[in-house]
């Protein structure tokens, strides 16, 4: 996996989540407490995600095979869109089932000190992650919002991971505040309330991670920016006189498909069309590094034709 895929941010929220599943566990054991239980198996989900993160970047680094020609880049799409799952499946459809259980049979939280104890180290232990996550985020989002960064990055570890951490934080505090209501009014019901609210943001962020996923399973085209770029670098002026319609397609976070039709002079040769061509290549990959597969086909401009083209949908960032 590359720098950009954040492997950094992974392996810290994995130690995290490890550390925190263990005591919250612990707790759970010791307290009764169903928002612990609930927050334990929200943990445990976690650290199986960032396994299966760092499961899909060791998978999508590959080499191309006559059956997979444009290589497992995708690989990474997949198992993120995996982690959106198991974030809905096994921690908030549980958190959900043990937070009725408990307002349908509450029971008061024993041994207090210990749901609050491991919340608080928890709470320390997913801001270190999330400060990791941030951190690694901001080398690459540039002036973009996080609501841009999330929705438009091409790689899919560290909108996940951000997503996760933040959901763990928020987690824990509706946690804290299941078991603190709990603890005040001697009533139980609040702590299986706390564990709903958990279930239902748990979720939501699922489903955030599940649409965007998607979005690029299904295929995204490069950034706003880097078709501005290939588009400035394709025409020369002299050879290469016109971009005529264009098309790019991510395929793996890193590794971009090109694919554009030009126009060139109508009395230029076999050989001066090749060199042209060969010359548009070398300065598109110039412009956009990522772009490693780039076909452009060579034709006379036509007004006709370009009206046509001008009628189909636009390369645009989906």
């Amino acid at each position: 996996m590359s720098a950009s895929g954040g492997t950094k941010a992974i392996v810290a929220a994995l130690g995290a989540n490890l550390a925190i599943a263990a005591s919250k566990f612990v707790a759970f054991l010791f307290s009764g407490s169903s928002s612990m239980l609930a927050e334990a198996v929200h943990s445990l989900a976690d650290s199986g995600n960032q396994g299966l993160l760092l499961l899909g970047g060791k998978r999508a680094q590959r080499e191309a095979t006559p059956q997979h020609p444009f290589g497992y880049g995708r690989e990474r799409y997949i198992y993120a869109f995996l982690v959106s799952i198991v974030l809905f499946s096994v921690g908030g459809m549980f958190a959900l089932y043990e937070g009725y259980e408990k307002i349908k049979h509450p029971h008061p939280i024993e041994a207090w000190y210990w749901p609050v104890g491991v919340l608080v180290f928890a709470i320390i232990a997913e801001g270190f992650s999330f400060r990791t996550a941030i951190k690694e985020s901001n080398e690459l989002r540039g002036t973009q919002s996080w609501k841009e960064f999330i929705r438009r990055a091409k790689a899919p570890e560290l909108p996940v991971v951000l997503l996760e951490d933040f959901g763990a934080l928020i987690g824990l505090v509706l946690a804290l505040g299941g078991v603190g209501l709990a603890l005040l009014t001697d009533n139980g019901v609040w702590d299986g309330i706390g564990t709903l609210c958990i279930g239902v943001l748990l979720i939501t962020i699922a489903l955030v991670l599940a649409a965007e996923t998607k979005s690029l399973l299904l295929g995204e085209s490069a950034g706003i920016d880097e078709v501005k770029r290939i588009e400035d670098a394709i025409v020369d002026g002299e050879t290469v006189t016109r971009l005529i319609h264009m098309r790019t397609l991510h395929l793996g976070p890193e590794e971009l498909l090109v694919a554009a039709k030009v126009a060139v002079q109508h009395d230029d040769t076999a050989t001066e069309v090749a060199q042209a061509i060969d010359a548009a290549e070398a300065r598109i990959r110039a412009a956009v590094p990522i772009a490693r597969v780039i076909y452009l086909e060579p034709d006379i401009y036509s007004e006709k034709r370009a009206a046509a083209d001008a009628a189909k949908p636009e390369n645009t960032d989906v």
